[in-house]
Parts: structure tokens; sequence; C-alpha cells
């Protein structure tokens, strides 16, 4: 199928494949264009801009720095690749080339969705088991984002081996993947929309049904009947049985992070369905399957999540959003950015680097 090279493409080359409107391949060109280069330009700035103010960075600064090298890594792995091939119409390269771009295109799903999975389970610790936080107190290795990379390089491997570059017509070659026929690749589709995104939807709703009961008892019945903030006073209360002043429930910093968190996933998810039902629809009912046309115009959209993602961290963090200003409108001498705020006011609460009062 010339010029559509989504991250898993199952669609078998025919005859009728090789003719392609030359309109809606241009335009396909010019919005690919436009969305590599905001979501290149938007993740690299906001990257920068965490990795500047790291020695002051909250939890959930690191959490968005990983997030952002994963859209980065959909950016330049899956974007660009697929604006390459619009545009020449065939993979060019070797196959050792095919096979990487193929696995990192994979890589990049799997860590945008599983850094997701890694905020919303950290909000979840830090609001409605804080006990945990301070059991385990600061650690050199933030454990939910390296478990998210390995799992991602881990669930990425088969892409290795089921794509490689091959003859799909007399003389012409092309990056496409060999399923066993016929159950191949009904399996590899299902498989990849369960393990990226079906599971960790799941995963992430119960989380945050869990973070809203835990923040609906803090606001109405007051953080005295609130279970996290109970169990965390029998950790931290003083010795003569008074409260501490750290249980104080849910504060509005750990709350505007969960709005966050839930703006991130709605966003993950509003892009991402429709891609992953129109694959399942093609493979399981292909007498009704979506057109090519079709598949591309979803494949653009859900690249559209990868420009998303550091602008709505920008928004809802106060600092990182004077420093981004400051550095697009170079209004900003390195003096008065030196004397910015040290912490970010909106991120403080953390569920693995606890602190006196941070609940």
């Amino acid at each position: 199928m010339p010029g559509t090279q989504g991250p898993f493409e199952t669609t078998n080359n025919t005859a009728e494949d090789q003719e392609r409107d030359p309109y809606v391949a241009k335009w396909n060109i010019a919005i690919l264009a436009v969305i590599f280069l905001f979501a290149t330009f938007g993740n690299c700035l906001v990257l920068l801009t965490l990795l500047r103010r790291r020695k002051h960075n909250a939890l959930m600064h690191t959490f968005m720095i990983h997030l952002c090298l994963a859209d980065l890594v959909v950016s330049l792995f899956q974007v660009l690749p697929q604006l390459v091939w619009d545009i020449t119409d065939r993979f060019r390269g070797p196959d050792f080339l095919c096979r990487g771009v193929r696995y990192l295109q994979v890589v990049g799903m799997f860590a945008s969705s599983y850094m997701i999975v890694a905020m919303t389970f950290d909000r979840h610790q830090a609001i409605c088991r804080p006990m945990m936080t301070f059991r385990k107190g600061s650690a050199r290795w933030n454990i939910p984002v390296c478990l998210a990379w390995i799992a991602s390089a881990i669930f990425s491997l088969p892409q290795i081996f089921i794509f490689s570059k091959k003859e799909v017509h007399t003389g012409v070659f092309d990056c496409w993947g060999t399923f066993i026929e016929p159950w191949g690749v009904k399996a590899y589709v299902t498989w990849m929309t369960l393990a990226v995104f079906i599971l960790p939807a799941l995963f992430i709703g119960t989380c945050q049904v869990l973070i809203f009961r835990e923040i609906h008892h803090s606001l109405y019945t007051g953080p005295e009947h609130s279970p996290g903030p109970r169990r965390k006073g029998k950790l931290i209360g003083g010795r003569n049985g008074t409260r501490s002043a750290s249980d104080s429930g849910v504060t509005s910093a750990m709350a505007k992070t969960v709005r966050m968190t839930l703006v991130i996933v709605l966003v993950y998810t509003l892009c991402w369905a429709p891609f992953f039902i129109a694959q399942l629809w093609n493979v399981w009912n292909p007498t009704t399957a979506a057109g090519i046309s079709a598949i591309k115009i979803l494949m653009i959209l859900a690249s559209l999540n990868s420009c998303t993602n550091p602008w709505i961290y920008t928004i809802f963090s106060s600092s990182v959003s004077a420093d981004v200003q400051a550095i697009l409108c170079y209004c900003c001498s390195p003096r008065q950015r030196k004397n910015s705020l040290p912490e970010d006011s909106c991120f403080t609460g953390s569920s693995t680097v606890p602190k006196e009062g941070m609940f």
C-alpha cells in the first residue's frame, strides 16, 4: 500500500494499490510535515525548559521529561518515516533500517501510553496511598518510568521479526510484514490494541475513579474522614497524638496535577481510539473494512497527540509556562530567569519524594 506506513501496517499490497491520488498524497505530505514540525518543536522546547530547571524539578516534571522523550520518538520515528514514505512512495533503505524503524515506531507508541499510565499511578499513590510515600522516601531511580521504558522496548521486539524489506511486486521492494494465515494479522492487531490502548485505558480509568473518590472524600467530608490522610496521620502524627501540619487532605496543587493528567488521558484517547477501532475493523470485518484513505486520515489524527502533550503541561504548570514564554519572546534576561520560582507551585505533590507539609 504505497504511502501508508502506519506503526503496524497490515494491509496487503494488490495490483490496485499501484496508483495513488496525487492530490490526496500532497495534502498528506503537507499535513504530516506540519505535525512533524510542531511535535518536534513543542517537545524540544518543553524538554529544554525542564532540563534547565532540573535541580528544582518536582516529580511530575520528571514524568513530563520522559513523556516528551516518548513523543519525540513518535515524531522522529513514526511521523517522519511516514512523511518520507509518502514522498518516495516506497521504502528506500536497507533491510536492517526497515526493521529498526518499524521497531522504533512501536516503541514510541508504547512509551507514550505507558508514561501516562506511570503518571496516573503516581497520582494515585500520592493521593490514595500517602503512607507508602513516606515509607519509600526519595529514590534515585523512578521505578514507574523505568518500567514504562523497559516494557515498551520488550513489547516492541516482535516488530523486528514480523517486518522486513521484501518484494511486493515484480521488481518492487517495500518494508512490509509477514503474518501466519489466516489468523496471524488478527492476533497481531488485537494484541497491539490491547497492549497499547485498551489495557492501559482500563488501568488509567480505575486509578482516576479512585483518585476522584479520594478527592471527593477530602473536599466534602473533611480530610479527617479521608482514608489517605487518615493513614498518613497515623504514620507522621506527633508523639502527643496531635495531627501533623502535613495531614491536610488533598491540596490544590495535587488536584491540579490530577486535572492535567486527566486532560492528557482524554486527548490521548480521542486521538488514538479512532485509529485502533479502524485497524480492528479492517482485520475482523474485511468485507466492509475502512478504506486506505480513511486509515491515512486516522493515522494523521493519532499523530496529533504528540503535538498536544507539551502544551497541555505548559498550560497547567505556571513556572514552565513562564520559562517557555521567556524563551519564545526573548524578553527575559538570564538574571530574571535565575531569580524565578525555585519550585513549581503547581507540582509540589510527589509520591516518591516526600516533604513535610506537601500533601
